[in-house]
């Protein structure tokens, strides 16, 4: 089949014209660049390839900033979306976040302190903070009350902020959707309707969203955007500081109504709600087949957006609770639906993790205070943004960014595979156990399947796939799929004999990290070069098929900044070489560690879900229940780097939701700097090697 004309696409950030005009130039050069290291170029020809978006629905500032570092930036996610940040009414709802009380950064979900603390170690961590914006509209509370920060308020009189002349003049609900001027001027659901077309009105509200761009977020969500005329809302973002650097994604739901998404597609992307309950049709229904069949979905299709301004989900916090979509409670349905989107290469995708409930108005945990409590597995959040299979098809998205679909095939019903050329290849599989031999763009070699491998500090392991002449034969489970791609290619360890394995220091606090290189005396990549993923903290890696040769190499930000040695460029050999400050060592910074720490493994012959560790350090205190989370270290096996200064650490282990293994009662007693746990033996043996 011919492959579909759409491709993925960059957040789009618009740059002044000068900044295009040198983007033209620079890729006339490209060929140039691509013979000799550059010389420090002033601006970037485009943004990086991470597109993609973890929705950490109704997450504190603190446990947001946490993911940031250990899980969304590792994996690649470019974005992470906040629930709405400003004061809100009182109560244990989830959409009390979307009644305003006030445009104070002070919520149940943390302080401004605690949200420019999660900005700043996001931004540090390489990813862009998205704040939903509510702006629209303020409280629904007929009769008042006081805010979660103190503010004293009526329906319509904010004080300090907004009086009764500042919304709009029908204050009654919605009736008649198909009349523009009751849609966009009365209250939804009783909420207070803003008058945007008051330039009061206007600079008030692009004074809160300069206050957040001005503590470092890299865009917004808008809330009810159909619901803000389009003249408004070009006023409200005129006045809006960077916003040509700004992702933008706003709420429009397409209907049989005069208000249309394209009305708003000049300030930045549409929500693309079709292509949800699209997924859901053909993932609920078992037809994948019409999704790939002929372009397949995307913006050939009746009422979709373009490729230009289309932001996909399979689910977000409305349709999760109104059964639009698939959601969480789905199962296998809604993995692969995520995975599919993932793999797929229209818009840009966002991935929604929240919370499970049963009365769908509930909100999430909270304290004795009603503050949100960080996020755990006794709280019932579903971290779908870090199940292993959704996780490790991010990087497959940032490894076969803007590859044509190829090698389609389809059993024309309940089974698709797809490639992305010649990075990646993708099947998946709604029916019963299929075996087939399946063709692919990748080249020949060996390849960890990304859904159930697991990578750790830069290192795959599990179960592998070998194409061999464009083909690969595999059994695909029922409800299943495999993934392969071409940075998850398999080795007998970090690297083959006559591979390289570069690591670079992230101490420049770049957003991104590549590095342009040439193999002996052969080409150089082009300009940026290849992207470096996540290998420890503090280092980026990429591996090269030096073939024993000498690498000569560049770095740079993808934006236009460079280390170049000073002109000199790098000239790196052997199989592994750290750069850090212009240093250059033969040693791998991610596979020491210190004397006095201890690695606990732990076996995952149990098959729980999670695996955490419950311990103190010598006569100190125990960690809050259920510990800290262990994670993935060889096949069958778990681990945690524990700082016990040479003492001994007690421990027992348990899988976040109320299954315990504490030895008997006993508890286990660990020392030295390795211990592994399996079936209640103890010993002092690395079993990953």
């Amino acid at each position: 089949m011919n492959p579909a004309p759409t491709v993925d696409r960059p957040r789009r950030r618009r740059r002044p014209l000068r900044a295009l005009a040198l983007a033209g130039a620079l890729a006339l050069a490209a060929p140039l660049l691509a013979i000799a290291a550059p010389a420090e170029p002033a601006e970037a020809a485009a943004p990086g390839p991470k597109d993609t978006t973890a929705v950490l629905f109704e997450y504190t500032w603190d446990a947001i900033a946490r993911e940031c570092t250990e899980t969304l930036g590792p994996a690649g996610y470019g974005y992470v979306q906040t629930s709405p940040p400003q004061e809100h009414v009182l109560g244990s709802a989830w959409w009390t976040h979307y009644q305003p009380v006030s445009y104070k950064l002070d919520s149940r979900l943390g302080t401004e302190a605690e949200f420019q603390n999660m900005i700043d170690t996001c931004n540090a961590a390489g990813v862009g903070v998205i704040v939903d914006a509510v702006i629209n509209h303020m409280s629904g509370q007929s009769a008042g009350g006081t805010g979660w920060a103190g503010t004293q308020y009526q329906h319509y009189t904010y004080p300090g902020l907004y009086q009764s002349w500042d919304f709009h003049g029908c204050k009654r609900d919605i009736v008649n959707y198909q009349d523009r001027w009751e849609v966009q001027e009365c209250n939804l659901v009783n909420l207070a309707d803003l008058n945007t077309s008051s330039t009061y009105v206007q600079n008030t509200i692009a004074g809160y969203l300069n206050k957040l761009v001005d503590m470092g977020v890299a865009g917004f969500r808008i809330d009810a955007v159909k619901h803000i005329a389009a003249t408004d809302m070009q006023g409200i973002w005129s006045k809006v500081k960077n916003r040509d650097s700004l992702y933008v994604v706003q709420e429009v739901i397409r209907a049989n109504e005069p208000i249309q998404p394209e009305e708003y597609t000049s300030i930045g992307d549409i929500h693309e709600f079709a292509f949800a309950r699209k997924l859901k049709e053909a993932f609920g229904g078992r037809t994948l087949n019409w999704l790939i069949e002929g372009n397949g979905i995307g913006p050939t299709w009746s009422g979709f957006l373009p490729q230009a301004n289309a932001a996909v989900f399979v689910d977000n916090h409305d349709t999760e609770r109104n059964g639009e979509t698939l959601s969480y409670k789905d199962g296998a349905a809604y993995d692969l639906a995520q995975i599919f989107t993932l793999a797929w290469n229209y818009g840009s995708p966002s991935i929604h993790s929240g919370y499970a409930f049963s009365n769908k108005d509930a909100g999430p945990a909270t304290d004795g205070a009603g503050a949100v409590v960080d996020a755990s597995p006794q709280g019932g959040w579903t971290f779908t943004h870090k199940q292993n299979d959704i996780l490790n098809m991010v990087g497959f998205r940032t490894a076969t960014y803007g590859k044509p679909i190829t090698d389609k095939w389809t059993n024309g019903s309940s089974a698709i595979a797809f490639g992305r050329g010649d990075a990646g290849f993708v099947a998946i599989n709604r029916g019963g156990d299929l075996t087939r031999t399946f063709t692919t763009s990748l080249p020949d070699g060996t390849y960890y399947n990304v859904i159930d491998a697991v990578k750790t500090n830069g290192v795959w392991s599990g179960p592998t796939i070998t194409v061999s002449g464009g083909q690969f034969t595999a059994t695909v489970g029922a409800d299943d799929a495999i993934a392969l791609h071409k940075d998850a290619k398999a080795t007998t360890g970090p690297v083959t004999g006559d591979d390289l394995t570069v690591y670079y220091s992230t101490s420049k606090g770049w957003s991104a990290y590549n590095i342009h290189y040439k193999v002996g005396s052969g080409a150089w990549t082009t300009a940026p070069g290849q992207s470096m993923t996540a290998a420890c903290s503090g280092w980026v890696s990429r591996t090269i098929d030096s073939n024993g040769a000498s690498v000569t190499a560049a770095f740079n930000n993808g934006a236009g900044t460079w280390d170049n040695n000073g002109g000199s460029d790098y000239v790196l050999s052997g199989t592994t070489a750290a750069v850090a400050n212009g240093a250059v060592t033969t040693q791998n910074p991610c596979a020491t560690t210190a004397t006095d720490d201890l690695t606990v493994y732990y076996s995952t012959s149990k098959g729980w879900s999670a695996y955490n560790i419950h311990y103190k350090v010598g006569s100190g205190a125990w960690t809050t229940a259920p510990g800290q989370s262990m994670t993935a270290a060889c096949s069958g096996w778990v681990s945690r780097t524990i700082d016990s200064n040479g003492a001994s650490v007690t421990a027992a282990f348990n899988n976040g939701a109320g299954t315990w293994d504490n030895n008997g009662g006993a508890d286990y007693v660990l020392s030295g700097t390795t211990a592994a746990v399996a079936n209640g033996a103890v010993t002092t043996q690395n079993p990953c090697g």
